[in-house]
Formats: C-alpha cells, sequence, structure tokens
C-alpha cells in the first residue's frame, strides 16, 4: 500500500475517533486499541501497551499522544502529524463553535439531555479494553501484584504519575533482586518557560502561556484547570467563571479534553487567540511523540528498561480500571444510567467486532429517550 493511502487510511479512523471519542483518555485509547489492534492489527497489543505506559511517562494528553504513536507505527513521521492533527480537529472545530456562541450570547447550549447515555456507554469500552490489555500485562503473579498495589494506590488517591514511576521502580526493584546486579541510568527531561509582564496578555503570550502548559502538564484533565486557574485567574486575564464553563465545553464535546485551550484562548482574544492557545497546548505533545517513539523499540531490548516497562504496563491498565470505577461511581447514580451500562457491557462482550461508535451513537440515543421517563 502506497504510503497516500496509508495517511488517507490515518486521517479518516483518526478524524473518527476524535469525532466520537467521549469519555476522557481511558475511553479514547480502549477505542484506539479496538481499532488499531484488533481491527486492523497495525501492532501487536504487546507493543500498543508498552506505547500506553511510554505515553503515561511523558507531559501531555496522553490519549493524544497515542493517536501520534499510532500514526507513527503505521506511516513514519507524517502519519504522526496526520493522526493527532485529524484526533484534536473535530474537537476544536466544535469547541470553536461553542466558544463563538458563549462569547455572542454570554451562556452554553443546553446539550446535556444528548449527552446522558453516553458516558454509561463509554464504561463498558474502557472495561473491555481493560480486560484485553491485562491479559498482556499480567505475564506473571509479580507483575499481577504490582497492578492491585497499584490499582488500590490510585483509590486512596495517590497521584497518577507518582504511581506510575512507583510501580516501575518497584519492578526494576524485581529485577535486581533477581539478579543482583547492574545500575539504572535514567533522566527525566524538565522543560520550563517562564512568561514575564503579567499585567497584559497578547496573542504571542497566550501561545507561550499555553506551550508551557502544555510541557509539563501530567495528569488528568482537572489538572489542566488546575494550571489555568494559576497561570490565567490569578494573573486577572480570565474570570473564574469562564474558567468553569471552559470545564464543561470539555465534559460534553468528544476528543481531548485540552482543546478547552481553544475555547479559552477565543474568549481572550478572538479566533486568533483561539489558533495561539491551541497550538500553544498540543505542540509539545507532537515533539515528545516525535523523539520517544523511535526509541521505545530499542528500551523494549534492554532487560533493565523492559523491566521497568513491564511494570509501568500493568500500573497503566490499573490506572484505567481505577479511573473506570471512579467514573462509574459518578456516572451510575439511578436506574437509568445503570441499565444503559449493563445493556452496554453485554453488547461489547458479545459483539466484540462491533465499532465503537455504535456503542456510543447507541448510548446516547438510549439516553435521551430515557429522560423522559
Amino acid at each position: 500500500m502506497s504510503q497516500t493511502n496509508e495517511l488517507k487510511q490515518i486521517a479518516k479512523l483518526f478524524f473518527k475517533l476524535g469525532s466520537i471519542a467521549f469519555g476522557g483518555p481511558a475511553a479514547h485509547i480502549a477505542m484506539m486499541e479496538d481499532e488499531v489492534v484488533k481491527k486492523r492489527k497495525w501492532m501487536t497489543q504487546e507493543h500498543f501497551l508498552d506505547l500506553v505506559g511510554a505515553t503515561n511517562l511523558i507531559p501531555g494528553p496522553n490519549s493524544t499522544e497515542m493517536t501520534m504513536h499510532c500514526g507513527h507505527e503505521r506511516a513514519g513521521w507524517k502519519g504522526l502529524f496526520v493522526a493527532g492533527f485529524c484526533f484534536i480537529f473535530p474537537a476544536v472545530g466544535i469547541t470553536s463553535v461553542f466558544a463563538w456562541l458563549y462569547q455572542a450570547y454570554g451562556q452554553l447550549p443546553k446539550v446535556e439531555p444528548f449527552i446522558y447515555g453516553i458516558k454509561p456507554a463509554v464504561i463498558a469500552i474502557i472495561v473491555l479494553a481493560a480486560f484485553r490489555l491485562g491479559k498482556k500485562a499480567v505475564k506473571n503473579y509479580k507483575l499481577a501484584i504490582l497492578g492491585i498495589i497499584t490499582l488500590v494506590a490510585c483509590l486512596f488517591g495517590v497521584n497518577e504519575i507518582i504511581a506510575l514511576f512507583g510501580c516501575g521502580l518497584l519492578g526494576l526493584g524485581i529485577y535486581f533482586f533477581k539478579k543482583n546486579t547492574g545500575n539504572l541510568k535514567s533522566f527525566i527531561p524538565l522543560i520550563l518557560f517562564q512568561i514575564a509582564d503579567p499585567s497584559k496578555i497578547g496573542v504571542f503570550k497566550i501561545f507561550l502561556t499555553f506551550l508551557k502548559v502544555g510541557a509539563i502538564l501530567y495528569g488528568s484533565g482537572y489538572v489542566l484547570f488546575a494550571f489555568l486557574d494559576t497561570e490565567l485567574v490569578a494573573n486577572g486575564w480570565l474570570k473564574r467563571q469562564v474558567l468553569i464553563d471552559a470545564i464543561a465545553i470539555g465534559q460534553i464535546t468528544p476528543g481531548p479534553v485540552l482543546s478547552t485551550a481553544t475555547f479559552i484562548g477565543w474568549q481572550m482574544n478572538g479566533i486568533t487567540g483561539a489558533l495561539a492557545a491551541t497550538l500553544g497546548i498540543f505542540l509539545p505533545s507532537f515533539l515528545f511523540v516525535l523523539i520517544l517513539n523511535p526509541l521505545i523499540p530499542k528500551m523494549r531490548k534492554s532487560n533493565i528498561i523492559g523491566a521497568f516497562l513491564d511494570a509501568v504496563n500493568i500500573a497503566a491498565v490499573a490506572l484505567i480500571i481505577a479511573v473506570c470505577m471512579e467514573m462509574a461511581q459518578d456516572t451510575l447514580t439511578d436506574w437509568r444510567t445503570i441499565v444503559i451500562a449493563i445493556a452496554s457491557l453485554v453488547v461489547v462482550f458479545v459483539f466484540k467486532k462491533l465499532n465503537s461508535a455504535f456503542i456510543v451513537l447507541g448510548g446516547a440515543i438510549i439516553g435521551y429517550l430515557l429522560t423522559f421517563i
């Protein structure tokens, strides 16, 4: 197959995923695993797991970076940029419409009835992915124990990055205990940007602000909003109510939650501010993945780093399960959402080849109809 056709395949797939990927990074990765590994067989499940684990160790939006990894695996650096752009574009486009409406009318459209049933359906997609990835990640009983420890730690509120690195270091400890030899040498790149003159905000400063956030952001979308509160609200560049409304936009739109940067940038400086914020927050991810992706196969060949990756991979599965449990606690609040979740679970495990888009669409339609009962 020519590279042009491969790039078209990548563009079509990730534009579709960017248009239907509700539910946060865990759900996005679940959909990717289904499309890229199970249906298209672009890579093995083991390699997909390595990419998930490695992506969790670098700053930026995990699921967006995973699209870039998948694109790179299929068509090199061109595939990386096509996959990332096509996954981000639908969310940015939808968010731009909301941003314009918000600026023009001062309020958000009422869309809650249409997304009522999506999250319960998405939980089922995450459960299936965790089941598949878990079967590959649990290579022995030691890794199973590490996964359980990580899951419990996450449920007790331990920061996910600490949990990941902690599990990785425990895996290294087990390896060295068995081998009783060798030393680990590692480095963690830290990129920090300092922005002067907080009294005035222009397009370039919007770009630098979001570039800084994108370069050092670890964790969930809620960590993003804590960063933005410190960077924007504290400096008087943005009202806290606008930031709260931006959080709502992040929850009701598909694709990466970082597309809320588009909404915020628009409120700060119109369409040019939206473009600057969007470019700034996503640019570091493209660069990080471009550097990291070719290194992962080499890392896997090292017994020492391989032991670390094995532990990080099982920790990543534990994180997915923890997110799923927290989402279930927040989402399954009445009989309607419970019915949608159970029905979705039955469908995904019985009809394993069914496209995730139909699960999301079915959940939305059933949820909308049940709100009238």
